[in-house]
């Protein structure tokens, strides 16, 4: 039974950090590309950001770029989220995802989601 179970979200104020980590297991992870989306209320799940199984391909969100970065370690099947200078419209529930064909933007092409972790960014 394949599990991706996130972890890391929580309250913070606009210009902070945090970092979200999501630990697959029940997959070969390295044979999956990993990518992050995110929901606020009333808003549809976006994009994030996105991993190819090597980790050597990236792809960002526009409105993310330059601010977070994804990374991961297939050691530890684990993926990442780095979130620096969180904005206030940066609030969502984030969820990883797992897709066996590449990196994809669009959410319909992944095969497994987590449960998902809230962030919450003070102005």
């Amino acid at each position: 039974q394949v599990q991706l179970v996130e972890s890391g979200g929580g309250l913070v104020q606009a210009g902070d950090s945090l970092r979200l980590s999501c630990a697959a297991s029940g997959l070969t992870f390295s044979n999956y590309a990993m990518g992050w989306f995110r929901q606020a209320p009333g808003k549809e799940r976006e994009f994030v950001a996105a991993l190819s199984w090597s980790g050597e391909n990236t792809h960002y969100a526009d409105s993310v770029k330059g601010r977070f970065t994804i990374s991961r370690d297939n050691s530890k099947n684990t993926v990442y989220l780095q979130m620096n200078s969180l904005k206030p419209e940066d609030a969502a529930v984030y969820y990883c995802a797992a897709e066996i064909s590449g990196i994809a933007t669009t959410a319909t092409f992944y095969d497994y989601w987590g449960q998902g972790t809230q962030v919450t960014v003070s102005s």
